[in-house]
């Protein structure tokens, strides 16, 4: 009897049945309405490790139950027929016949049926399982140097159920989101495009996956201020020369053709971007042009300052020369490659 019951099962599964007027509801209590020819099977969403209970309802005129998932027989009665550990029954009394399948993955998806053998005949209700997938980035550029003027291409690779949307933010004060999605195209970037980058995954099954790119952009030396400094005989004189470049810049000091360094009286010293020329005791011959030069891998930059005594009138700031002249050049690139 029990095999002309399933024979039947599955004749009507092919044979697509009217459905059985009897409730069917998932784990957190949604109402799923049983199915017939008129209408599209009912869904079940649920998320991937969570518990599906997909509830049956039969009463006392029911002889013969059976689960099925798709062709495939998953319980017939109280007897199982799946061998999948994380698959049992929810029974109350003879009134629920449920379905629960734990820690649901992707391959549980698709269609149930709850089918029923009445004094009548049989009779089936459907229901389409569909499992989501929280969005998880599985692949990410990893942090990178560039030169300044070079194109850049970050890449950002999600999966998930639905599949996730990508976005992109440069980590600045704005935090404006940038055009882009599994990649995004730099196009001669510049030092100001430089920072960390987010790249967010989200497809509203679960908090989002993010992940960062640090963008390091190297670039010549610029020098962006420099100042003179207007000091009386047998005072201190401080000039001053800060620059921004990456690399961190190499600071030297000249006066007229020579290179200055720390001796008796002349103390030279470099914070970070910023470098300062103390001159103790300034005596007249002391006073006149200073250059102070900013190098690193990618270039040069130099800048003029004075030390001058008061009331000669002479402007504060230095000048910055995008140019050094041709002793200070050389000069320069002397003192680098004999590493001086």
């Amino acid at each position: 009897m029990l095999f002309c019951f399933l024979f039947h099962v599955l004749l009507l599964l092919l044979l697509l049945p009217c459905g059985l007027n009897k409730p069917i509801s998932v784990n957190q209590g949604f109402p799923v309405r049983s199915v017939d020819m008129q209408r599209p099977t009912d869904n079940i969403t649920i998320r991937q490790g969570d518990t599906a209970v997909i509830r049956c309802y039969v009463d006392d005129k029911v002889s013969k139950v059976a689960w099925l998932n798709r062709s495939n027989i998953i319980f017939a009665g109280q007897d199982k027929w799946s061998l999948d550990p994380r698959v049992d029954l929810v029974t109350k009394g003879q009134l629920e016949y449920s379905l629960r399948i734990q820690k649901v993955d992707v391959y549980d998806e698709g269609p149930y049926t709850c089918s029923i053998q009445t004094k009548q005949q049989p009779k089936t209700s459907q229901v389409f399982l569909i499992v989501q997938v929280p969005a998880n980035i599985y692949k990410v550029s990893e942090d990178i140097t560039v030169n300044e003027g070079s194109n850049v291409t970050l890449s950002c690779l999600a999966n998930g159920r639905p599949d996730p949307s990508i976005t992109w933010r440069l980590l600045n004060p704005s935090a404006e989101p940038l055009e882009g999605e599994e990649y995004l195209d730099i196009s001669g970037i510049t030092r100001t495009q430089a920072g960390r980058y987010e790249c967010k995954a989200s497809n509203d099954v679960a908090t989002p996956d993010v992940r960062y790119v640090n963008v390091v952009v190297n670039y010549a030396p610029f020098i962006k201020d420099a100042k003179s400094s207007e000091t009386a005989v047998g005072r201190m004189g401080v000039l001053q020369c800060d620059a921004s470049a990456v690399p961190k810049p190499e600071f030297e000091w000249y006066r007229d053709d020579k290179r200055l360094t720390n001796t008796q009286g002349i103390s030279i010293q470099i914070l970070g971007s910023r470098t300062l020329l103390l001159v103790s005791n300034v005596t007249e011959e002391d006073y006149g042009n200073y250059t102070c030069v900013a190098t690193n891998r990618l270039g040069i930059h130099n800048a003029s300052v004075f030390l001058y005594r008061p009331g000669t009138g002479r402007d504060i700031n230095g000048s910055v020369s995008v140019t050094p002249s041709l002793w200070v050049l050389l000069a320069t690139l002397t003192c680098l490659l004999l590493k001086c």
